[in-house]
């Protein structure tokens, strides 16, 4: 996060110096809910005091939470641009690509991104372009990984479940793939269950 709040900061200081305006406002684009978002909140804001911006004071935070609803981030990113915010902060691949779609010019800090070059997010790691930068994990590299881990610990299985929620369509397809790569010198048979919401998972957990 200390990374994060440092290109915000850096993007906050390139605005202020253009525009001369006081207050910045930043908005906080999450395909969860408020709860769920509520770490990375509270370390923006943390990092953000720690390099001077108080929120209330010296910057506003605004923050949108599609609760799970994937498809409802495109309007939510349209409604973060409308007020207007400075920055947008977007939290996991489709938020990202939902604030990318919308806007060529507000900068944009992904966080949580599982491949930002194969989403579209950027034209690569070394000179990204266009109006988005931020920080990137190897996710979907450790979907793999972990199947790998698992059959060290369970040696001989040979059927795995794997819970998936379909409308994130990027990062999701990416770590099965993965997962599927690895299964397939090792063995084993996947079985897919979708876990859109809290029904479907209670669903898969009983089959």
């Amino acid at each position: 996060m200390s990374c994060v709040v440092l290109i915000i900061g850096m993007v906050l200081g390139a605005v202020h110096a253009e525009s001369g305006a006081a207050g910045p406002r930043i908005g906080l684009l999450s395909p969860g809910t408020s709860e769920s978002t509520a770490p990375v909140l509270a370390g923006l804001r943390q990092g953000l005091r720690e390099h001077g911006y108080v929120e209330g004071t010296s910057v506003a935070i605004e923050s949108r939470f599609a609760n799970g609803q994937f498809d409802r981030l495109p309007y939510l990113a349209r409604e973060l641009i409308g007020l207007p915010v400075d920055v947008l902060v977007t939290f996991a691949t489709e938020a990202s690509i939902a604030a990318k779609d919308n806007s060529k010019t507000i900068p944009i800090v992904m966080i949580g991104v599982g491949d930002p070059v194969a989403s579209g997010l950027i034209a690569s790691l070394s000179r990204p372009g266009g109006n988005i930068t931020g920080t990137s994990g190897m996710f979907s590299e450790a979907a793999g990984k972990r199947l790998e881990l698992l059959n060290e610990v369970a040696p001989g299985m040979r059927r795995v479940a794997v819970l998936w929620n379909p409308a994130n369509r990027i990062f999701q397809s990416q770590m099965i793939q993965e997962t599927e790569a690895a299964a397939r010198p090792l063995g084993i048979q996947l079985q897919m269950f979708e876990a859109r919401d809290l029904a479907s998972i209670e669903r898969a957990l009983a089959a």
